[in-house]
């Protein structure tokens, strides 16, 4: 099976990645109009229930499976690779199924824990998805494992459009029967999406099922694992990830329950508390684009990583993780500025309503967030699973005090969700900086990578911000508001990211060598005096 390069993976997973997080942002609009603020409070508890029990299932053993399956290959032991895909998908689906059972039968008890009895019928309705994700992330982390991110991008795309098809269909079929009745309609998507991306992943396993039995070919001096040795190896590599990834999805579950806990200790109605919830929820949903693009590149990173660490290769280790770095600084500056300042015009063209000041004082947290996403596949992929899983708990920790402290004064509310997330991803960083130094002997200056794209997105935010401007005043003859935002919106942030990227050529923050990874067709669209001015 053809290998893809960090680059050239990182550019498959992430354009699938944010074509996926702009359809989700897309029909938001549509599901909010049909269950409204509260609504999606409801439905947005819910799916943070249905999130940490899929972490669970999903987390530790997918990525187990990719840095075995990248660290046999990478000394020739192509059998046991595809033997230890094979038990993984066993224990997946076992796993799968204990814990939809498990959801389903404790969906009322779930829903009063987290103070959103209304989303009772949407976590029981989520319960089935939690099979077909587990057997679908065993053929992602076998096709990550040999870096090849092709069938995982094809999946996340089929998914999300059937996601977003019968999820708004079954909200708008359901409103009449209750409020509670949508929100668990609208979770019928979710299900048939993941269903839909496990038949593409088994189809194109099975179409290359020659091409993968080829690699049984393996080096004869490759050393050999039983399958108790295997299972193990399994086990170990993916009980710190699970905990470290339950950790921080169990954060953002203490979090419904905390949020809106101290938002009724505020003072605010169980009615008013889901609102403010929903405000919360857009936000993430809108940072989820961007995101989407640097766990692509975490995704892209892991197998990379572990098969240099395999062969003790630590420069190798040293030039890959500053090479990721690189490309997330590149793409999660700019992104957090210009979420920044067009927050408000952002918000009315997906007509999400209020809650725009969260994503204008909160873009930063993008930034935090994706910083810690590539710490942390840095040290699993190098084997120091369990540092990298105490520094996200207690960056966690740090999260929930702060939460509980802030949301609760009126003057603050719900923005001090943003600022409890703000500390706990730095606390995370600092500490994650200190493991790689101690624990790996190398040092990866994140400061000096983000340095040129800071540069760069401050000069493009003050251009962005004089383009929406002007063109909102000229198209006022307009008589329609929409439109004229919309307009202004989509030509600034076009300008905003021709001139980001024209900035970068000029301060050397974009060279030759990467225009040389893209594809021939693309490098044919950027004009000529712009590659000529590129070193």
């Amino acid at each position: 099976m053809k290998k893809q390069s960090i680059t050239k993976g990182f550019a498959v997973l992430s354009a699938a990645g944010l074509i996926t997080k702009i359809l989700s942002v897309l029909y938001i609009p549509f599901l909010l109009a049909i269950i409204g603020d509260e609504g999606n409070g409801i439905y947005a508890a819910a799916y943070q229930v249905y999130v940490f029990i899929y972490v669970i299932a999903n987390s530790g053993i997918p990525v187990a499976i990719a840095k075995s399956v990248s660290e046999l290959t990478a000394v020739g032991n192509y059998k046991d690779a595809l033997r230890i895909f094979k038990i993984s998908r066993f224990f997946l689906i076992i796993i799968g199924t204990v814990l939809t059972v498990l959801m389903f039968v404790t969906a009322k008890p779930l829903a009063v824990m987290i103070n959103s009895e209304k989303s009772f019928l949407a976590i029981a309705a989520l319960s089935p998805t939690l099979f077909f994700t587990a057997l679908a992330s065993a053929y992602k982390g076998y096709f990550q494992g040999m870096s090849n991110m092709t069938p995982t991008a094809v999946s996340q795309v089929v998914e999300q459009i059937f996601n977003m098809i019968f999820t708004v269909l079954f909200a708008a079929l359901l409103i009449n029967k209750s409020l509670e009745a949508a929100c668990a309609g609208g979770t019928v998507g979710t299900t048939v999406g993941a269903l839909a991306s496990v038949i593409v992943l088994i189809f194109i396993y099975n179409r290359r099922r020659e091409e993968i039995n080829n690699l049984k070919e393996h080096r004869k001096t490759a050393k050999r694992y039983s399958y108790k040795q295997l299972a193990t190896r399994i086990f170990y590599y993916s009980l710190p990830i699970t905990v470290c990834v339950a950790a921080q999805y169990a954060g953002n579950l203490i979090d419904v329950a905390n949020i809106r806990g101290r938002l009724l200790a505020g003072g605010y109605t169980l009615e008013m508390a889901s609102v403010m919830h929903s405000y919360l929820s857009k936000y993430q949903q809108i940072m989820n684009a961007p995101i989407s693009i640097v766990s692509a590149l975490a995704a892209a990173v892991l197998p990379s990583i572990s098969g240099a660490a395999a062969e003790q290769d630590i420069k190798q280790v040293k030039d890959k993780s500053n090479h990721a770095f690189r490309l997330c600084m590149l793409i999660v500056i700019p992104s957090a500025v210009g979420l920044s300042i067009l927050s408000e015009p952002i918000y009315a063209v997906l007509k999400y309503g209020a809650g725009s000041h969260l994503m204008r004082y909160g873009s930063i947290v993008l930034v935090l967030m994706s910083i810690v996403q590539i710490q942390s596949s840095i040290l699993q992929g190098a084997g120091k699973l369990y540092k990298a899983t105490i520094n996200v708990i207690l960056g966690i920790i740090a999260k929930i005090i702060f939460n509980y402290i802030l949301i609760a004064n009126p003057n603050i509310n719900i923005m001090g969700a943003v600022i409890g997330s703000i500390v706990g991803y730095g606390l995370t960083i600092i500490l994650n900086v200190m493991t790689v130094r101690k624990e790996l002997k190398i040092k990866i200056n994140i400061l000096k990578q983000a340095v040129k794209p800071a540069v760069s997105s401050v000069v493009m935010g003050i251009f962005v911000w004089i383009v929406y401007k002007g063109l909102y005043f000229v198209l006022g003859f307009i008589k329609s508001a929409y439109l004229v935002n919309a307009l202004s919106t989509v030509v600034s942030v076009l300008f905003g990211m021709a001139i980001y990227f024209y900035i970068m050529i000029l301060v050397r923050g974009i060279t030759k060598n990467d225009f040389d990874v893209l594809p021939e067709k693309i490098r044919r669209m950027i004009p000529k005096f712009v590659l000529n001015k590129a070193v």
